[in-house]
């Protein structure tokens, strides 16, 4: 993004953006699935959001970065803690959720359904 960086607005959402590992950028170069913010009338920003798939990165990366470790490290109730605010994020609704979920735990997937299914005994979990 060029020249609008300065404004207040930019500097109040980036957080959020950064959070959800989406992009700032000109409100020029937005494409239809891009997200035109605007301020006063006048088209400050535009956000292009990620993947699914890249935000489940995102969200690791950023537990790992809480945790100070990586996820396989942490200890089974953390790691289920993690499960749990994984799914209330919707994770698990990513195709290839649950692998990817189990590989940065560094559990089998089956121990990762364990996990759900002690959060929810009456929920289905699909793979």
């Amino acid at each position: 993004m060029t020249e609008p960086r300065d404004h207040p607005f930019v500097a109040a959402v980036k957080p959020l953006v950064d959070a959800m590992g989406g992009e700032l950028m000109d409100p020029a170069r937005a494409e239809p699935d891009d997200v035109v913010l605007s301020w006063e009338g006048e088209d400050v920003l535009a956000v292009r959001l990620p993947q699914l798939s890249d935000s489940l990165d995102h969200i690791l990366a950023a537990l790992e970065r809480r945790h100070g470790m990586p996820l396989a490290q942490l200890d089974r109730k953390a790691k289920q803690d993690v499960v749990r605010i994984l799914e209330a994020r919707g994770a698990f609704s990513v195709r290839h959720g649950v692998e990817t979920v189990a590989t940065a735990l560094g559990v089998s997937r089956f121990t990762v359904y364990n996990y759900l299914n002690r959060e929810n005994p009456n929920k289905s979990h699909q793979a």
